[in-house]
């Protein structure tokens, strides 16, 4: 029986050594324009055998696992009491476990009641990877979101409030040259309201599969060159307002790999980043696919 997992499989940097338990496939909303992620699956929920049939398929390779994410994305898009089920299902399996992540989108974290998530939460879902991409209303309008800044705030404030940890996360760069300087603001401005425990700084790249790559084809979408993503970076810090947020740029994409805590090491961040951008020797250490 073929229970190993459906590809692409896709999973946060910080969950590289995590048993990943595949719940869905693909993504629920998977509208998201500079996204490539599902868009070569078509989304469907797991049935509970499914799901038993590949845990235990998973066992030998992870005998006493400490953490496990659930994937693909938007797990939470589930029914609540067959996440519940699901949650109890996993902790019997494995009593061991200290941590249980998943990604999370915005719509379905205002789907559903305060109730329901700190039920979900008190089961052992723990922390949420949400990608809020952009503060700006006109940039996620643009990006197809399908959220507003209100309601992104609204659904990171919500997730704290019943008790998960979460990780949110911008792309710097989404907003192109147009929007430059809103997407900084405005994303700095969503950050802060939501005051995650963790916050990441990724760079947008435009992959083949995205329907953004054609906009930048034709013209219509400009890419933020090298400095102007450090200007875009700077801009963002010193507009956020964090309590104790552990904050890393480091990924792949990032052309300037940063790491501390907002907003405690606020000013030194700041200060790397334009020593990078009045450098003559600075030179970008990743490229675009376009």
């Amino acid at each position: 029986m073929k229970n190993n997992y459906s590809q692409p499989l896709y999973r946060p940097p910080s969950e590289a050594w995590s048993m990943i338990i595949q719940v869905t496939e693909g993504c629920s909303h998977n509208k998201c324009r500079f996204c490539y992620m599902y868009k070569c699956k078509q989304f469907r929920l797991k049935s509970k055998e499914e799901i038993k049939e590949h845990i235990e398929w998973l066992k030998p390779m992870y005998k006493n696992p400490d953490r496990i994410f659930l994937a693909d994305g938007n797990v939470l898009c589930l029914k609540t009491e067959k996440l519940l089920e699901l949650l109890n299902y996993i902790k019997k399996e494995f009593p061991n476990v200290q941590r249980i992540s998943s990604y999370s989108g915005p719509l379905d974290l205002l789907r559903k009641s305060e109730d329901e998530l700190k039920a979900v939460r008190n089961a052992g879902l723990e922390l949420l990877y949400m990608g809020v991409e952009s503060g700006s209303d006109k940039v996620l309008s643009m990006m197809e979101k399908g959220v507003t800044q209100k309601e992104m705030i609204e659904a990171g404030q919500k997730a704290i409030k019943a008790g998960f940890k979460l990780s949110c996360m911008i792309i710097s760069g989404l907003g192109g040259t147009e929007y430059m300087e809103e997407h900084a603001v405005e994303s700095a401005k969503v950050i802060s309201a939501i005051n995650p425990h963790y916050f990441s700084l990724l760079r947008l790249v435009v992959e083949e599969e995205s329907e953004l790559a054609e906009d930048v084809r034709q013209g219509k979408f400009k890419m933020l060159t090298p400095l102007q993503v450090l200007d875009e970076n700077i801009i963002m810090l010193e507009n956020m307002e964090l309590t104790d947020c552990i904050f890393r740029a480091n990924h792949v994409s990032n052309h300037v790999n940063q790491a501390g805590t907002l907003n405690k090491d606020k000013e030194i961040l700041i200060e790397r980043l334009k020593k990078f951008r009045e450098s003559p020797s600075f030179i970008p250490t990743t490229f675009d696919r376009l």
